[in-house]
């Protein structure tokens, strides 16, 4: 098997609605998702610090599994006009392995049932990594500005269009 063959070979995945039961889990996951990038700045990202129960109990959040085990996690919001990812995570041991393109994917998926125009995204600048898979992946990047939340971080807006005239 080598290093650019499809996520899909000898593995059953799947995407459900988080539930009350997955907070651990999505806790867990995404603090060792997030591992490398809280020692980047001074503070861990955001996404470390949530409260996730509100999250869940507004359907927000979405758990991507592999053979029964945990692999990923998105927490997507709806907006009026937009569906905003506020975080995606993928386990350590599935990462590089195509699962964060899967709950791009899902998002995507998401916004188009809602029937909304764009999903939107933010990251830290210094998470030079994510925003490749970004920009790969079709998002454009729309602006930085300040982190209100942590003095001396930038954040980078991005967002990635559909054409909701067509059929999915």
């Amino acid at each position: 098997m080598g290093k650019d063959d499809p996520i899909t070979i000898q593995s059953s995945f799947g995407v459900r609605l988080a539930g009350p039961e997955d907070l651990a889990g999505i806790v867990a996951l995404t603090q060792a998702a997030y591992a490398p990038y809280s020692a980047i700045p001074d503070a861990p990202p955001l996404p470390v610090t949530e409260d996730y129960a509100p999250r869940i109990a507004q359907g927000e959040v979405w758990l991507l599994e592999s053979d029964g085990e945990l692999a990923g996690v998105i927490a997507l919001e709806r907006h009026e006009d937009h569906a905003m990812i506020f975080s995606v995570a993928v386990s350590p041991a599935f990462q590089g392995k195509g699962f964060g393109i899967a709950l791009l994917k899902h998002a995507d998926e998401q916004a188009r049932q809602c029937g909304l125009p764009e999903i939107r995204l933010y990251t830290n600048a210094k998470m030079e990594r994510n925003i490749a898979l970004y920009l790969a992946y079709g998002y454009r990047e729309t602006g930085r500005r300040p982190n209100p939340y942590r003095p001396g971080w930038v954040l980078v807006d991005m967002a990635k269009a559909f054409d909701t005239t067509s059929a999915s």
